[in-house]
């Protein structure tokens, strides 16, 4: 059976968001506390909250299955490392955007930071597509 091995780049980039997912379990305990009526929040802010966790925790699973996948390819320098983060950091910004556009009391809608949300959506887009392509030329 062959042996896999990551590039040093992608290694790096996958201990570092293997240790994201604590964060996520954090933010899975605090929506039990959420269902469970002990946080007061209004129906946005529930909307939100579970939609922030789970894009936090399906970006990471893809990014961290994108690093193997950038390792087959011959992406060098930029767009290498944009094949390696542009999934990671889109779980980062996306579900950032999520919780931080809905922070408040009795809040309704979401605030500016609701950008992030975007920006990582770009994020994740540029990084798939950069990938996606460097397989298909690999």
């Amino acid at each position: 059976m062959p042996e896999l091995s990551l590039s040093a780049a992608s290694q790096y980039v996958a201990g570092a968001t293997l240790l994201t997912i604590v964060t996520i379990e954090f933010g899975g305990w605090f929506l039990t506390k959420v269902v469970r009526g002990q946080v007061p929040m209004t129906e946005f802010q529930r909307n939100f909250a579970r939609a922030g966790h789970a894009h936090a925790g399906v970006l990471v699973t893809l990014g961290l299955v994108c690093l193997v996948l950038a390792d087959a390819t011959a992406l060098t320098g930029a767009l290498g490392w944009l094949a390696r983060l542009g999934v990671p950091a889109a779980a980062a910004l996306m579900s950032a955007g999520f919780f931080l556009s809905s922070l408040g009391r009795d809040v309704h809608r979401p605030n500016r930071l609701i950008a992030l949300v975007w920006l990582g959506a770009l994020s994740l887009a540029g990084g798939v597509v950069t990938l996606g392509v460097g397989l298909l030329v690999a």
